[in-house]
């Protein structure tokens, strides 16, 4: 993330957690999409660094190219 915030339909193609982003309004609007733990229907919703976003048992941080996260990639 390189600005202050993120769309969460941005964030779920970013993550690699869609496809695509018709992929994205289907899941969110479904209500299958949890961040921070509640679920969000509103793919224009903000994310800010620090939020979790969650999608069929995957999850990942909103965060910037600064954080380390110790993964192998």
């Amino acid at each position: 993330m390189r600005d202050e915030s993120i769309r969460l339909g941005q964030f779920l193609k970013l993550a690699n957690l869609i496809e695509s982003g018709s992929e994205a309004k289907e899941v969110v609007a479904s209500g299958w999409v949890l961040v921070n733990g509640e679920v969000e229907t509103r793919r224009g919703r903000q994310l800010v660094k620090g939020d979790v976003v969650a999608l069929g048992g995957q999850a990942s941080r909103v965060s910037d190219e600064s954080a380390y996260d110790d993964l192998p990639w």
